[in-house]
């Protein structure tokens, strides 16, 4: 009489264990190999993650930091009555700001509003296929300082798209200014620097490109010298 269970594999105790741990092992997604327009073969580039959430999360900080100082400051900082830190040097001064970043434009704040509506719509569309957290670190800073002013734009007096902002940093002969506007500031200045050293929000960058468009050249022209 045979002591098999009818339902055990015989093959499984002649499988080296090795094979059994490799056979539960998960699959290792490996670059694959692509062809040219030329015909040959080559590596196909693994796609960067995307930074949409890291440049939400940002985003989101820098316009909770400005709606809760700015809070405050209306609570704390009275008219005409400013909070010394340094002196008269840094100080929290309260101004009520119908212009852009730095009290600038004052006469513009419907354009402004129009504007800054624009910016948002304009750093969520581009931050949907972003590969780059540097990129996506000057966009939320642009971005959370886009909807801090905003906030004031919509819900402080005079009135929804014409309401004042509220600056209360003062830094010598600097313009009053908020965490929003320094954000702003802060987050153009980097992309700026960004484009001008070839940094593309894809996370690719120009020069590597043209690196290996030099290298494809020359190891074209190698190939042909060798037939020729």
């Amino acid at each position: 009489m045979s002591t098999d269970h009818p339902d055990r594999d015989v093959n499984a105790e002649d499988q080296p264990i090795t094979e059994i741990s490799k056979a539960d092992e998960p699959e290792t997604v490996k670059p694959e190999a692509v062809k040219s327009e030329d015909g040959d073969l080559a590596v196909a580039p693994v796609a960067k993650p995307r930074r949409l959430t890291m440049l939400i999360a940002i985003a989101a900080v820098i316009l909770l930091s400005d709606i809760l100082t700015k809070v405050w400051a209306v609570a704390a900082v009275k008219p005409g009555q400013p909070i010394e830190i340094i002196g008269d040097v840094v100080t929290f001064t309260m101004v009520r700001n119908p212009g852009a970043a730095f009290s600038m434009a004052t006469s513009m704040t419907w354009i402004l509003t129009l504007v800054a509506i624009g910016v948002v719509i304009g750093v969520i569309k581009i931050g949907r296929t972003l590969r780059s957290p540097w990129w996506a670190l000057g966009l939320g800073l642009v971005l959370g300082g886009a909807l801090g002013n905003l906030v004031d734009r919509f819900f402080r007096s005079p009135g929804i798209m014409r309401g004042h902002v509220v600056d209360f940093v003062s830094v010598g002969w600097w313009p009053v200014f908020n965490i929003a506007d320094s954000a702003i500031v802060c987050g153009a200045i980097l992309l700026v620097v960004l484009t001008l050293f070839g940094f593309e929000p894809n996370g690719e960058r120009l020069r590597d490109h043209k690196a290996d468009d030099k290298k494809l050249t020359e190891s074209k022209a190698a190939a042909e010298g060798e037939t020729k």
